[in-house]
């Protein structure tokens, strides 16, 4: 009888702790839930952490570079308020190696040269004054500003490949500097003046901002006010310079292209005001070799000289109209 006693009480024991496995399961099952989820928005809330120092460290560097963006757009337009560029800048922008002493010496002499042609001519006195203040006044700068305008043209067409060179030895491994020596090495004139320039002035102690600001005034193009500005932007706020460099010379190249189709657009304007402009002077001479004495009183008279001075005036309005309306900034 104890043992039957036993027996049951044993066997009760079993179910009760069998009925308490079950009836405590899900509550387990819900802790490891419970648990899995904790872990879960642990991981969500160190991801949105990450994201949000992320997101901290993108506005960061936005502002910096807002901030960079505007410091060069003010320097950029506080340069263009300047007074006009001096007689030594524009020998300097040139190329041309002399000083401001003698190119006015240059200037006399060429101002002596057309008064002589002058003389010798027989041209009237008013001519002969005409023709002495454009050689010394007129057509000796004239030719520096047409050197100028060659010089930064072929500036602009190395350019873009001076920054190939740049964005390739950056991907190599070569310091910017050292690039930069490569191209004051190689690079055709006058693109390996500039840099060598600018090479000297950063191995003296200048820094890059002051370097770039004075290569930008030897050199007014925008080329290289985008080239300093990307540099700076690098230098400031970090990034890849071989990707900016690369993208910066796409756009260089697609300017240039631009600007050949705007040529190209504009040509039949451009033959245009040269027949124009210069069917005056076909009649004129026309009309001298038909009838020699028919022009004589425009240059013999005073009414026919203002009237030649008239004609001038206007011709010479009707001409630089048409340049400035054909004329396309890219």
């Amino acid at each position: 009888m104890d043992q039957q006693v036993l027996i049951v009480i044993g066997l009760g024991v079993v179910c009760f702790a069998a009925l308490a496995f079950v009836l405590l399961a899900p509550t387990q099952k819900d802790k490891s839930n419970k648990r899995v989820a904790a872990l879960n928005t642990g991981r969500n809330s160190l991801r949105a952490g990450t994201q949000g120092n992320s997101e901290a460290q993108n506005k960061e560097r936005r502002k910096k570079l807002t901030e960079s963006l505007a410091a060069l757009d003010d320097k950029t337009k506080n340069l263009k308020k300047k007074q006009r560029v001096t007689l030594s800048q524009m020998l300097e922008q040139a190329g041309l190696d002399m000083t401001p002493k003698n190119f006015y010496m240059i200037s006399a002499i060429c101002a002596l040269v057309f008064l002589f042609v002058g003389l010798v001519s027989g041209q009237q006195l008013w001519i002969t004054g005409l023709l002495f203040g454009i050689g010394g006044l007129g057509f000796p700068r004239w030719t520096v500003n047409f050197l100028r305008a060659r010089r930064q043209k072929k500036f602009i067409k190395e350019f873009s490949g001076a920054i190939d060179v740049i964005v390739r030895g950056v991907k190599s491994g070569l310091p910017v500097n050292e690039c930069l020596k490569i191209i004051a090495r190689e690079a055709p004139r006058p693109v390996n003046d500039e840099f060598h320039m600018l090479t000297e002035a950063l191995r003296i102690g200048m820094t890059l901002e002051q370097a770039l600001g004075r290569m930008y005034e030897r050199m007014p193009v925008q080329e290289v006010n985008f080239f300093g500005i990307v540099l700076l932007i690098q230098q400031t706020t970090g990034g890849n310079l071989a990707e900016a460099l690369g993208n910066l010379s796409n756009v260089l190249r697609a300017r240039k292209l631009m600007e050949g189709k705007i040529k190209a657009l504009s040509s039949e304007a451009k033959a245009s005001a040269y027949i124009i402009g210069s069917l005056p002077f076909l009649v004129m001479g026309a009309v001298k070799v038909s009838s020699p004495d028919y022009l004589d009183p425009l240059f013999s008279t005073r009414m026919g000289n203002f009237i030649l001075i008239g004609a001038g005036m206007w011709m010479l309005t009707g001409i630089m109209v048409m340049k400035k309306m054909i004329s396309i900034k890219v």
